[in-house]
């Protein structure tokens, strides 16, 4: 057959395809003829060779070292399908807030904490971004508050496994505290950071480093005067206040509204005579006759006998022998009366308990001063009429002043005596009145709850104190109780001690036979409020930590807090997300007066 298709038509082609031949003719005008011609037997044997090729490939092939890698390719694709089943991602790497978990058999033990953290994650992943702008700013300062203050404090009002208020809140971060001088810093150069965004030297109000301590006649040049944000926040139109449970004149709040190169200027009588005649005003006579104080809405605190010369002493309300007590015959109080007076604003001043819960709201000022010195402790204060307020309703009242502001407030409150507790050693009352802050801060949401999404609430720490939670003590047990025996000597130790303090608590005894020995704390009463921590070192008091604090935010740029950050960032956040002071709106008039390098 080969030979005649050889010999065939030359318009005949031949193609050969394995074991047949393909044949077409081209001359066939009506479509063409297909011819197939084949060997069947040469046919049948080559498909019976080719099966027993297949056969012996396919065993060769799934005993070959290339289908195992297949195999385990194919396992490790199968597993991470199966993981992307468990947590889905989208197109830009974010986790879903759908989370598939497996059911895996647990005990009861692990299964609480495996729900906990599950409960927890969920929170976290729908956390959401407020970029608005903040209308209202409230800032909490707990003076002293450092992170061992606030894990005891904690314990001491909510058990372990509890909260504070301000430790729900979606953001978080940690302040360095240092100053321009000092490792360790003061309440006044901390205030000074955290109110003006700038740091200063140690024992310095709204002053930058320009100025050393004491410097009168330096602290005169106002190119090193600090501005504060309640300052931009007056610009700005908004409202402004402070409230405190320590002199009006305090070191912390001071830095709001005064400019001096000591903290202890609190009046005329800590004044120096060169001081005096240069022209240093002290920081009550700043408060009440200079801005920003003189146009503050909202003052509220203690230090009467900084403002008013020849205050009288009471068992009730004591001259506060470690702070100014004027003698120049002045009353600010009544001068502040005066200015309103003079300029027609409706205005309300405080002296107790009943005068703020009759305040009339409406009215555009207010100046509470419920103390000649600092405010009783939150455990010791009258609660009558004629008694002192708790930082929660002095703070609860300011709120209700200022959030008529169309344009917004800014309020500052501190929880100041909780530094005052830690200096005398005082563990209990120092953590009494972290709880009464924990109190002021819980209100504040619940008041603001319907505005919380225009205002941006700040709770931190302006330094921390030396106070140390110790040894091994069992979960439930006090706060204040013992953590155990010294392996040393025997003797048992209370979970708390501090690293320095007064001589009261460094509590070394000489027994019968002649040996020094650190006194038992269990022969007194830990539990009691004065009970005096023993200390490591012996000092005049105890005296503030250098450590970092924390911050805790909510609200507009809440999340801008969210790592290592210096105090002094805390004003610009605060400038950034309520837009005042340097990040101001423009308008016409700012841009002139930027133009002629004039402030505006």
């Amino acid at each position: 057959m080969a030979s005649e298709t050889e010999r065939g038509d030359p318009g005949v082609s031949v193609q050969q395809q394995g074991p047949r031949y393909y044949l077409k003719s081209a001359t066939n005008g009506r479509g063409g003829l297909n011819v197939y011609v084949s060997n069947r037997r040469s046919s049948f044997c080559e498909q019976q060779q080719r099966d027993a090729q297949n056969s012996f490939s396919v065993r060769e092939f799934l005993k070959s070292k290339l289908f195992v890698s297949i195999l385990i390719v194919g396992a490790v694709f199968i597993t991470l399908i199966c993981i992307g089943l468990v947590v889905m991602y989208e197109r830009d790497g974010n986790v879903t807030q759908t989370i598939d978990v497996w059911r895996d058999k647990l005990t009861p033990e692990q299964l609480i904490w495996f729900d906990s953290g599950l409960d927890e994650l969920k929170k976290a992943l729908t956390v959401p971004i407020n970029t608005k702008r903040a209308k209202n700013v409230i800032l909490f300062i707990g003076d002293g508050m450092g992170p061992v203050s606030v894990t005891a404090g904690r314990i001491f009002k909510h058990g372990e496994g509890g909260k504070l208020s301000w430790e729900d809140f979606p953001h978080m971060g940690l302040l360095k505290t240092y100053t321009m001088d000092k490792q360790v810093p003061d309440s006044a150069s901390t205030a000074t950071a955290l109110f003006g965004g700038v740091k200063s030297n140690y024992g310095t109000n709204g002053v930058d480093a320009g100025v050393l301590r004491g410097d009168c006649y330096s602290s005169l040049n106002k190119s090193h005067h600090v501005e504060s944000i309640l300052h931009w926040a007056q610009k700005a139109g908004k409202g402004t206040g402070f409230v405190t449970t320590t002199r009006v004149t305090h070191a912390t709040p001071a830095s709001l509204f005064a400019n001096v190169p000591e903290r202890g200027w609190e009046c005329d009588a800590t004044m120096p005579e060169e001081a005096k005649n240069l022209g240093c005003l002290d920081i009550g006579r700043q408060l009440v006759e200079e801005e920003p104080g003189q146009k503050m809405n909202v003052i509220m605190g203690g230090g009467r006998q900084c403002l008013v010369s020849g205050v009288e002493d009471t068992p009730e309300d004591p001259i506060d022998t470690w702070s100014c007590n004027s003698k120049d015959g002045r009353n600010l109080i009544e001068k502040w009366k005066a200015d309103k007076m003079e300029k027609e604003q409706s205005f309300a001043v405080l002296q107790n308990n009943s005068d703020l819960v009759n305040l009339d709201v409406s009215n555009e000022f207010v100046l509470g001063v419920f103390a000649n010195g600092h405010l009783a402790y939150d455990h010791e204060r009258d609660k009558s009429d004629s008694g002192m307020p708790s930082l929660e309703e002095m703070t609860t009242a300011a709120l209700r002043v200022l959030r008529k502001h169309q344009k917004g407030f800014f309020l500052v409150v501190e929880g100041g005596m909780i530094d005052q507790a830690h200096h005398r050693g005082w563990a209990k009352t120092a953590l009494s009145e972290l709880s009464a802050m924990d109190d002021a801060v819980a209100a504040t949401v619940k008041l603001m709850t319907r505005e919380l999404e225009e205002t941006l609430i700040i709770v931190t720490s302006d330094h921390a104190h030396t106070l140390s939670m110790n040894g091994y003590p069992d979960k439930g047990n006090s706060i204040f109780g013992v953590a155990q025996n010294s392996k040393a000597d025997g003797i048992p130790y209370t979970t708390l001690t501090y690293g320095t303090g007064g001589p009261d608590g460094f509590q070394v005894e000489v027994d019968s036979q002649g040996k020094v020995h650190r006194r038992d704390p269990t022969l007194d009463n830990l539990e009691d409020y004065k009970y005096v921590q023993q200390v490591g070192i012996a000092t005049d008091e105890n005296i503030h930590g250098g450590v970092d604090v924390a911050v805790h935010a909510t609200g507009p740029m809440a999340h801008l807090f969210h790592c290592v950050h210096e105090n002094s960032y805390v004003a610009h956040v605060i400038s950034y997300a309520a837009r005042i002071g340097r990040f101001r709106d423009s308008s016409a008039a700012g841009a002139f007066f930027d133009l002629l390098g004039l402030s505006y």
